[in-house]
């Protein structure tokens, strides 16, 4: 759990100096740092994505994942706990884009191959290296984040420490019996889905991808795998 709370300090941090910042940078500057993070959250998600070994796997995790998102409505609960934080914490005109920064950072940093294989490796051998990296990424990226979208971004550590430490002991509990093949399929959904939020930091959709109902998917591979596995057992 000390890498977690590593991490969401260093998002606490990494805000906080974004705010500092927020009023000397330009709307134009805002904008350039906007888009070069999504290109780079794009090939962050798309070398995760490219590491499937079973990209059926990807596909129909995706689809089953995303079909149950809509369904529970994430996005729109996230969108929920933004609100209320937002009512209770700030005043009714204060930092209009609260909401977009919370679910933004907050989809970002729990998802990809760091936040599953951090997990893993702290979870199952108590290596806290991947987990402590992304934490710096995580805090260099909740500076330009924060400067752009505002406080909300900094509310996003309340998750990680929910998603990423809850990780943590699951896979200190359970990791010694996951499938090395489950944990990469995993990460693989995990950097799809990324890539998806860095199509919409890109503004490229006209209607932005409601990438918080995705997130299923990315636990999907724990039942496709071993279903897999059993029907090609069976007798032809």
């Amino acid at each position: 759990m000390i890498a977690t709370v590593i991490n969401v300090v260093l998002i606490l941090l990494g805000s906080c100096l974004g705010l500092l910042f927020k009023n000397r940078i330009s709307p134009r500057f805002a904008s350039g740092i906007t888009f070069a993070l999504g290109l780079c959250t794009m090939g962050i998600g798309i070398t995760g994505m490219i590491g499937t070994a079973d990209t059926l796997c990807v596909i129909v995790c995706m689809v089953i994942g995303t079909l149950i998102g809509e369904a529970i409505n994430i996005e729109g609960r996230m969108d929920g706990v933004g609100e209320l934080l937002h009512r209770k914490l700030l005043r009714k005109d204060e930092n209009s884009r609260f909401v977009e920064g919370f679910v933004t950072a907050s989809v970002l940093f729990c998802v990809g191959a760091m936040a599953i294989n951090g997990a893993m490796e702290a979870g199952m051998n108590g290596n806290y290296d991947i987990l402590i990296s992304k934490s710096v990424m995580d805090g260099v990226t909740a500076i330009t984040f924060s400067a752009a979208m505002g406080i909300g971004v900094a509310f996003s550590a309340l998750p990680i420490l929910v998603y990423e430490g809850g990780m943590t002991l699951i896979f200190g509990l359970v990791g010694q019996q996951i499938d090395p093949a489950i944990v990469n399929e995993m990460s693989s959904v995990g950097g799809t889905i990324i890539v998806g939020i860095g199509i919409n930091m890109l503004g490229l959709p006209k209607e932005k991808l409601r990438v918080g109902n995705m997130l299923p998917a990315i636990f999907l591979p724990l039942a496709y795998i071993p279903i897999c596995n059993w029907l090609a057992g069976l007798p032809g």
